[in-house]
């Protein structure tokens, strides 16, 4: 199986200069694969050889921003219609929203998040926004189990009309093994997995990179325990949202983001 890291930097409709983020992970893909090539001692790195390739998109123009839902799409399926494991490097977390609608229904989606994305109080606009974007799915969406979030507002009737579960950050702190055990038994029934991770979900002192920083939130170790704890070849693919790089201090958010995704791409072909 090959990989592709698909660079999507979206960032309209709520935090703009996220998109800056997915350019700039996009490079740190290509420095990863450069430097691999670079090597002349044996090295695990090697196992990448031949196996990634980077694709990019660009929204400077009127037609590119007006055509981004079905462009994401179009990318989306040509990497899983090929059987390619897809790394998907977006902006705002609405960019993710394209690969969500074709996932489907049959796909397990694990939503690394601090928020749940399904708001409608008095101050989020009832349009299309990053805030919302789970309300505006054309078409049924996968399975969503979300960890991490911090929300206090949502009524449990209100996450379940989306959500087939929600793991806030107080149950990942104190709950762990059983936080661990759900998300594993549902990803073993799962005909396919996605993981989806926007990047506040990380708390701020690890990954302060973010348009909406809240507390309390995974540690690095707790976000690779989830990762494992899904991890098979059914996971299909990995989003990564909401890295600003305008709010990151001395590189710590690229610093994590750059290891966990050569960890990813390694994990993925047996580094």
């Amino acid at each position: 199986m090959k990989s592709v890291a698909v660079v999507f930097p979206f960032d309209l409709f709520g935090s703009a200069g996220t998109g800056a983020g997915a350019q700039l992970l996009g490079d740190a893909v290509r420095e990863i694969l450069d430097d691999t090539a670079a090597e002349s001692r044996p090295c695990r790195a090697a196992a990448l050889t031949g196996k990634v390739t980077v694709r990019e998109t660009a929204f400077e123009t009127v037609e590119q921003v007006k055509g981004w839902r079905k462009r994401g799409r179009q990318l989306a399926r040509k990497a899983l219609d090929a059987g390619e494991f897809l790394l998907w490097l977006g902006g705002n977390h609405l960019s993710v929203l394209p690969v969500l609608e074709e996932l489907g229904p049959e796909t397990l989606v694990v939503q690394l998040d601090a928020h749940l994305d399904v708001y409608r109080f008095h101050d989020t606009t009832a349009e299309l926004s990053h805030g919302n974007f789970l309300k505006h799915a054309d078409g049924p969406l996968p399975a969503l189990v979300n960890v991490g979030h911090r929300d206090l507002f949502l009524t449990p009737a209100e996450v379940a009309e989306t959500f087939a579960a929600a793991h806030s950050a107080v149950d990942v702190a104190t709950k762990p093994e059983r936080v661990l055990a759900d998300v594993r038994k549902r990803a073993d029934k799962a005909k396919r997995v996605w993981i989806d991770l926007d990047c506040d979900a990380v708390d701020p002192a690890f990954l302060p990179a973010v348009g909406q920083p809240l507390p309390f939130g995974l540690t690095p170790p707790a976000l690779l325990a989830v990762i494992e704890a899904v991890w098979s070849e059914k996971v299909v693919g990995m989003s990564v949202s909401e890295f600003n790089p305008g709010r990151d201090v001395r590189d710590a958010g690229l610093e994590l983001l750059g290891w966990l995704v050569e960890y990813l791409l390694l994990r993925r072909h047996g580094g």
